[in-house]
């Protein structure tokens, strides 16, 4: 009986703190394009580079929204993930938003067995079941906390099952999985809350689409895989 307790403990905190990489082995690319009120504004693409037991994802953020020929919000973001064993190691990333610098560097602590996090919103440890707020990462849809990409704060997030559907993207029919995240913490400012619809696909255990309103309708689309 304790023997059956035990592995179940190791499975819990397994299922908790690694990414489940062994899911993208065959991924080289994921690109997804970014459109607000239906209009494309940039690109969100991430690129796999696999070696041994050794993942690398780097990610390149670009969008722009013009009013009246003026630019009223943007984004040009770099990062780089790195995972060992299924386990993250490191983030880095630095960002442009609005002409304002922000930047996240976060290292796996063996000893502590915590991640340490150097960021422009937050500086200090971070839980091991903590996960990027990344869109080509499937575990977002089971972690209860996740960290900013863009400034390293975390947020704590309850993610609920919506219902199946099928999406059609480019021509393409997807069958996938429709979820919702939000904020754990309902008392957030509304520029501070999670609020996102999420399709995950059935085949290929990819996000397809992120939808959320935040001046405006927003959607990440997948537009290639390979």
């Amino acid at each position: 009986m304790k023997k059956k307790i035990y592995l179940f403990i190791i499975l819990l905190f397994s299922t908790s703190t690694f990414a489940h990489t062994d899911h993208y082995k065959g991924i080289v690319k994921i690109e997804m394009d970014v459109f607000r009120n239906g209009k494309i504004i940039g690109y969100s693409n991430y690129f796999f580079d696999h070696v041994d037991k050794k993942m690398t994802v780097k990610n390149y953020t670009k969008l722009k929204v013009e009013l009246f020929g003026v630019d009223v919000f943007s984004i040009l973001s770099e990062a780089i993930e790195v995972y060992e064993d299924e386990k993250l190691i490191n983030f880095k990333s630095n960002t442009l938003q609005n002409k304002k610098e922000k930047y996240v560097n976060l290292n796996y602590d063996d000893k502590e067995k915590k991640f340490i996090i150097d960021g422009s919103s937050y500086k200090g440890k971070a839980d091991l079941d903590c996960v990027i707020g990344n869109w080509w990462n499937h575990k977002i849809l089971k972690a209860k906390k996740q960290i900013s990409p863009l400034s390293g704060s975390i947020k704590e997030q309850v993610v609920s099952f919506v219902k199946n559907e099928t999406l059609i993207i480019n021509g393409k029919s997807y069958s996938a999985d429709h979820y919702r995240l939000k904020s754990k913490n309902e008392n957030l400012p509304d520029d501070k809350k999670l609020n996102f619809d999420i399709w995950l696909g059935k085949k290929n255990n990819l996000i397809l689409k992120v939808k959320y309103k935040k001046m405006g309708e927003w959607e990440y689309k997948l537009k290639d895989f390979k």
